[in-house]
């Protein structure tokens, strides 16, 4: 990705978050008969919207010949990332943003029928006829004044965001204290910490009412990795990378007939497309663990679909290889998934929640706390020091097919351990798109 993409990246993520912004507003100001910001930063920006409109245009661009696959993409990803906006806000700040649940067809209360439909439409619109538009728009105007302008707007709502992060954070124990801090408050900054949580308090009850209901979560202290948090999703990401290369190399063996390598890392049997699938996947379904096979198996299939497709375009368009190819397969997307995987990510989805998970989490759960503590971070160290070298072996591998030559130390390190030859049997069947 060249430096032009990424400040055309940046140029759609602000358009259409401003453009969120300004639909949001205009839908709430009609029916409250007040205007009120609907963004959840003080500025004019509803990032949602930029996040679906960069993870469109990266993952659904090659779609752009295919209006009814565009469609079905957009909105399942548009969904995804509704629902997983709100379950995250939930999650950090223990309020419910919005509310589909008196809807007759939600999930979750956070994507409705209607809005589903609507990501679908709107993306599909968005990548035929509303990007060329606005990048056209781009091209025209001065490169360096723009560039200028993108990283000041970046640089603010940086500020914007931690200011207002900060602010939601301490919430509640603010509105609880605030008269009395009012009292007591001399120095400025301390003023203007107590105006900030003011003013977000505010906007957050005029635009989201919805967010005045709080959610908690018990946990226990004492017991280690308890409930589904940070401990617990490090050693799922672990164990799923190392399960996922060995059932797909048991697959390879059986499905064609020899040995290959499936791993993701050049550091051991991890494939952490499996790792993440498994990881991400329990957090997002854990509250839904108890619900009927059926609703599983669909959450899966689509879940599982979504997620390999955009593994693919990313892993494409980072290290200029496509690392597998389903195109002889019946029922394919560009290669890239398959219907046959995609009901593989439905079944794995059940199974591993009502069967696997429970066995796993017991496991995991009697590890002493000390120790869990101590090999948890050892993990995950280890696990982004192997990513981080397997990332540069792959970019490195691509730079010397495209005839650079090495520069510096690091690039002769990975010359001499991670050659073309070493990498081709960690990555038997990686293929080179350049």
């Amino acid at each position: 990705m060249d430096f032009n993409m990424g400040y055309q990246l940046l140029w759609l993520f602000f358009l259409y978050s401003f453009l969120g912004w300004v639909g949001e507003s205009l839908y709430a100001a009609a029916r409250q008969k007040q205007f009120v910001n609907r963004g959840l930063l003080n500025g004019p920006l509803c990032c949602i919207y930029g996040v679906a409109a960069l993870v469109f245009s990266l993952g659904l661009q090659e779609l752009d010949t295919a209006p009814v696959f565009l469609f079905l993409g957009s909105a399942i990803l548009g969904g995804l990332i509704e629902w997983l906006t709100g379950r995250l806000l939930e999650r950090f700040f223990h309020r419910r943003w919005w509310d589909y649940s008196r809807r007759r067809f939600h999930l979750d209360g956070y994507v409705s029928l209607e809005s589903f439909l609507l990501w679908g439409v709107g993306g599909t619109l968005g990548i035929l006829f509303v990007n060329p538009l606005l990048l056209t728009g781009f091209a025209m105007l001065p490169q360096r004044v723009v560039r200028i302008a993108l990283w000041i707007v970046l640089g603010l709502s940086v500020v914007d965001a931690v200011g207002t992060v900060c602010a939601l954070l301490g919430l509640e124990r603010r509105e609880r204290q605030l008269q009395e801090i009012n009292a007591r408050l001399q120095e400025s900054s301390n003023r203007l910490n107590a105006w900030i949580v003011r003013r977000v308090s505010r906007r957050v009850k005029a635009a989201h009412p919805s967010a005045a209901k709080r959610f908690r979560r018990p946990s226990d202290a004492t017991v280690f990795a308890s409930g589904c948090g940070f401990y617990k999703v490090v050693w799922l990401f672990v164990l799923g990378s190392l399960l996922g290369d060995i059932v797909e190399t048991i697959f390879c063996r059986f499905s064609m007939g020899y040995w290959m390598s499936r791993s993701s890392l050049v550091w051991g049997p991890f494939s952490i497309v499996w790792g993440f699938a498994l990881a991400v996947g329990t957090v997002m379904l854990y509250n839904y663990r108890d619900r009927s096979d059926s609703f599983l198996f669909l959450f899966g299939t689509f879940l599982g679909g979504a997620y390999e497709y955009l593994c693919s375009v990313l892993s494409e368009m980072v290290f200029g290889k496509v690392f597998w190819d389903y195109s002889e397969i019946p029922f394919n997307l560009g290669g890239r998934i398959n219907l046959l995987y995609c009901f593989f990510w439905g079944i794995a989805a059940v199974v591993w929640l009502e069967h696997v998970y429970p066995f796993a989490a017991k496991w995991i759960e009697r590890i002493p706390i000390r120790v869990g503590t101590v090999l948890t971070w050892v993990l995950v160290v280890f696990m982004v020091c192997n990513m981080a070298v397997s990332f540069l072996a792959l970019v490195r591998s691509a730079q010397r097919a495209e005839g650079v030559e090495a520069v510096n130390v690091v690039d002769d390190l990975l010359d001499q351990y991670y050659s073309d030859e070493v990498l081709d049997v960690i990555y038997p069947a990686a293929k080179s798109t350049q």
